[in-house]
């Protein structure tokens, strides 16, 4: 039986220059995907009218995201996992590229079962 684990992470930052850098973001999210064998196959992003960013990969394997709320110096990450991807290690690489200073994290593991 295969699992799908699902993380939300908020993760508080010093820095709050990152929260509205687009292209900072999507690097890191590029990054940390490669990094947990993730295989991109789209993306996109938003740029809101405060300066906040959402970004979003489309994986083989899943997607993640992003969603900065800079005038709270939080972002949101979601991550869907599954198969060869490794999500802890793209959390822990996101979370180490924002300078997040306090995180909250929640992960739902999914179980798949054939129909």
């Amino acid at each position: 039986m295969d699992q799908l684990v699902s993380y939300a992470v908020d993760a508080w930052v010093e820095d709050i220059s990152i929260l509205t850098d687009e292209a900072r973001l999507v690097d890191l999210l590029r990054d940390a995907a490669t990094a947990g064998n993730a295989t991109i196959l789209a993306e996109a992003t938003h740029i809101f009218p405060n300066g906040a960013v959402t970004a979003a990969l489309v994986l083989s394997q899943s997607h993640l995201t992003i969603h900065t709320w800079p005038e709270h110096s939080l972002a949101n990450i979601d991550l869907l996992s599954y198969g060869i991807l490794n999500g802890t290690v793209i959390v822990e690489h996101i979370e180490k590229g924002l300078g997040a200073s306090r995180i909250n994290m929640s992960r739902l593991i999914r179980h798949v079962e054939p129909a």
